[in-house]
């Protein structure tokens, strides 16, 4: 790599890190970047996802006081985070890469969907919340559909990582009983939960598919970035933050399928 490759990517990962603690899709960020230096898609997946592993945590790290209240149903819903994870993972590394040549752009355009409504949902996420009163409480009784799309959601992420914190985000604030920033904390410890297992498999079953380099990179950058997530992210109005995710988003779309 060049300097200009390395300073670009530790800003991606800086950037990833900020956007992944404030709105949950960092990847659309670093992955488009990893692609047009030339990084293949999969290993571009694969060592995005464990470098972002370390900004994960720090990120969750910095809700943990949103969690009280809540833990009995942050262990329930881990395991279904955990083996969806596992599933799509597999997928990842099983399937042929031309599949996930195919698939990505189409993965692509659902992540820059779900971030381009994302102020709607939370809107009607929050109005909803407000109405109902709801508390961090573990002895509201939570559906049983909260844990098949938490599931899902595992699986997706496991598989494409991109945008898996805004689809969360959107799960919960729809059938988590409990408040916006209960389900904003735990949507930030199910995707750690994510990566982690998916990093786990990827070190396990495709260590010669990782770009170690990257991955160091990023997992620098992004910690130091979701560290400082908040304070970054109050300097861009989140209009000019979103415009600028799906730029890049476009742009990753373009290449993979006019360029590669």
């Amino acid at each position: 790599m060049s300097p200009l490759e390395i300073g670009i990517i530790l800003v991606a990962g800086l950037w990833a890190g900020a956007i992944n603690t404030i709105v949950g899709s960092g990847t659309l960020v670093t992955f488009p970047v990893l692609v047009s230096m030339g990084v293949p898609p999969v290993t571009a997946t694969i060592s995005n996802a464990m470098g972002l592993i370390a900004g994960n945590f720090t990120g969750a790290w910095g809700y943990r006081k949103e969690l009280q209240g809540l833990g009995r149903t942050l262990w329930k819903l881990i395991p279904c985070s955990l083996v969806g994870g596992i599933i799509g993972a597999y997928l990842l590394l099983h399937l042929p890469e031309s599949v996930f040549e195919t698939i990505s752009p189409v993965l692509i355009g659902v992540a820059l969907l779900f971030v381009i409504f994302q102020p709607k949902l939370q809107a009607a996420v929050r109005r909803r919340q407000e109405r109902s009163g709801v508390p961090n409480d573990d002895d509201q009784k939570q559906p049983i559909i909260l844990y098949a799309l938490v599931f899902f959601a595992g699986v997706y992420g496991g598989y494409f990582v991109a945008a898996q914190g805004v689809l969360l985000l959107g799960i919960l604030g729809v059938f988590l009983m409990a408040s916006l920033q209960g389900s904003n904390a735990i949507k930030t410890v199910l995707v750690a939960a994510v990566n982690l297992i998916a990093g786990i498999s990827y070190l396990l079953f495709a260590f010669d598919r990782i770009d170690w380099w990257v991955v160091l990179l990023i997992a620098i950058s992004s910690m130091i970035g979701s560290l400082a997530g908040a304070k970054i992210g109050r300097r861009m109005k989140p209009v000019a933050l979103r415009i600028v995710i799906v730029v890049l988003g476009l742009a990753a779309i373009v290449k993979m399928v006019f360029f590669d």
